[in-house]
């Protein structure tokens, strides 16, 4: 499903080591597969940002991997044992991903419906 793409988010992962921005596509695809309603926006000036009434997740890469943090619902089930940090944070948490890493996307994708405003289910809902 196409979605509307921020060209300061493009230029962020065009900066990235090639395995790099393979894997923040595909989160990036994820995201927005997720709920269509989920906007792209850059914070603390180059951070891209995934946002929708709320941050949802971003981006943050260092030299040897690539970050992506989950935020304000974030405290969700995680079956599949992805989250790699801030277990014991209440407001986010990391998903951290080498080089030769494949990305979860089942899993992934299931978090972020449960993070996402429009597509988590009510509460008290069963």
């Amino acid at each position: 499903m196409p979605y509307l793409k921020d060209a300061r988010v493009d230029a962020y992962l065009a900066s990235l080591a090639e395995w790099q921005r393979d894997i923040a596509a595909e989160v990036r695809d994820l995201v927005h597969a997720a709920d269509p309603e989920v906007e792209e926006t850059i914070k603390r000036t180059v951070q891209p940002y995934f946002v929708l009434r709320g941050n949802i997740c971003a981006f943050l890469t260092t030299k040897d991997h690539l970050n992506v943090f989950l935020y304000d619902g974030a405290i969700v089930p995680d079956p599949e044992g992805i989250i790699t940090g801030g277990h014991d944070n209440k407001t986010a948490r990391t998903v951290a991903f080498y080089e030769g890493d494949s990305v979860n996307a089942p899993a992934l994708l299931t978090m972020f419906r449960q993070i996402s405003p429009t597509t988590a289910p009510e509460a008290g809902a069963s």
